[in-house]
């Protein structure tokens, strides 16, 4: 993905996570859903009809879609008050797709950024599958999730790109204990999470 696609993902899953966090009005977030959508399923078909044809290009061009589809069916899911169980269930797809993209890029390329960083969003869309499938309160913690992400995973990578810094040798050592440090935060978020949904439910069964 291109460094201006992924640096607008990163506005868009930054505008997603204040609305799971109930901080931005979930229409005016779905617009620019759309927007972005649109963005990423534009551009990919450019790119493959003007690539070499390679089943490399076709792979890594092919991935852009992933975003462009999740974004365009968010918007529209919420604009027009869908179900969402449908989009729940793609993420599902999608997160597997997610964790064959880090496969490759770690066995097929050793580039490890980019491994945790599919494995990052792999975990991202399975929570979204979670959530909007099979409808668990946890968008509380998701919001979080997709606010570090936003950074992590999308902006600051697109901008280190853009600034033709992203190839340094000792940045991507950096950004790969970033990348486990997220982790490591989300297991610790989820942690705690999950502690105070049991102690609610300890308080609602005293009630």
């Amino acid at each position: 993905m291109g460094a201006i696609g992924l640096l607008f993902s990163g506005g868009a899953l930054f505008l997603n996570s204040l609305m799971l966090l109930g901080k931005a009005e979930e229409k005016s977030v779905a617009f620019f859903n759309i927007l972005v959508g649109l963005l990423q399923v534009i551009t990919p078909i450019y790119l493959i009809i003007t690539s070499d044809g390679s089943n490399w290009s076709m792979f890594n061009n092919g991935a852009v879609f992933l975003f462009g589809f999740t974004y365009l069916y968010l918007g529209v899911t919420i604009l027009k008050g869908f179900d969402s169980s449908g989009l729940g269930w793609y993420s599902l797809w999608v997160s597997m797709m997610a964790i064959v993209y880090a496969l490759v890029f770690y066995v097929q390329e050793n580039d490890v950024v980019n491994a945790l960083t599919w494995v990052l969003w792999a975990f991202l869309w399975f929570l979204f599958f979670l959530s909007s499938a099979l409808k668990k309160p946890y968008d509380n913690y998701i919001g979080r999730v997709a606010f570090v992400q936003s950074w992590v995973t999308l902006t600051l990578p697109s901008l280190f790109m853009l600034l033709d810094l992203w190839q340094n040798a000792k940045l991507q050592e950096i950004w790969t204990f970033v990348c486990i440090g997220s982790m490591i935060y989300f297991v610790i978020e989820a942690i705690l999470f999950a502690k105070s949904i049991k102690k609610e439910k300890l308080v609602e069964e005293l009630v």
